[in-house]
């Protein structure tokens, strides 16, 4: 079921930026680049924040539809999106109901989303659907530890305790190449690692992957 709450995180949003601006100088800005790089056609991008990504999409993309339900980071993407390289239209909704008919997009993009959506199953299922059949998918998210490690349990308990509700939703300890791949998604390509580099925090564990349709 479609949750039509709006999504009004303003105190998180300006937390969110801060950490945001501190994470570009130490490699998040690197990460987006080489997420996006090589590109082409129509992208949707879920879950666009303040619009941090738009500057790095390649010129061989056509047009970006940017999602993105939180007003404080809409109007921020907004700003984004008038110096973006590459057309932007960024658009008020929701990972559980997209605003793309089926097999729109050339591919979807979620980066640092899916921790935060309320179902990412269902959002999962919506980006296969507005997938063309031969599209992809570009996922850069932090994820669950291993299971039986020590920060697998800090994952789960902070989730349980305060994270979500501190921090705009995100829970630490999801998995979203299992709601994907489980949609009916191709796991082609993924690679882990920590960051920040070195980093025990709870959303230190990170993958970047692409999947096919």
């Amino acid at each position: 079921m479609t949750d039509d709450r709006p999504v009004h995180h303003p105190v998180f949003a300006r937390v969110y930026r801060a950490i945001a601006r501190v994470a570009e100088g130490r490699g998040l800005a690197e990460h987006r680049a080489a997420l996006l790089s090589g590109l082409s056609g129509t992208v949707l991008e879920v879950g666009a924040g303040d619009g941090a990504n738009l500057r790095h999409y390649p010129s061989s993309v056509t047009r970006v539809v940017a999602v993105e339900p939180e007003a404080s980071l809409r109007a921020r993407a907004l700003e984004a999106a008038r110096s973006a390289p590459v057309p932007v239209t960024v658009v008020d909704a929701v990972a559980d109901a997209l605003p793309l008919t089926d097999g729109e997009a050339d591919a979807v993009v979620l980066c640092l989303v899916l921790c935060s959506v309320p179902d990412p199953d269902q959002a999962a299922r919506e980006v296969a659907r507005v997938l063309r059949p031969g599209g992809e998918v570009r996922v850069l998210e932090h994820v669950a530890a291993a299971p039986g490690t020590r920060l697998r349990a800090v994952q789960e308990r902070v989730d349980r305790w305060f994270w979500p509700r501190l921090f705009g939703g995100c829970h630490t300890a999801r998995d979203p190449l299992g709601a994907l791949t489980a949609a009916g998604l191709s796991l082609a390509e993924e690679e882990h690692h920590r960051f920040p580099p070195g980093s025990a925090l709870p959303v230190s564990p990170h993958v970047r992957a692409r999947l096919t349709s």
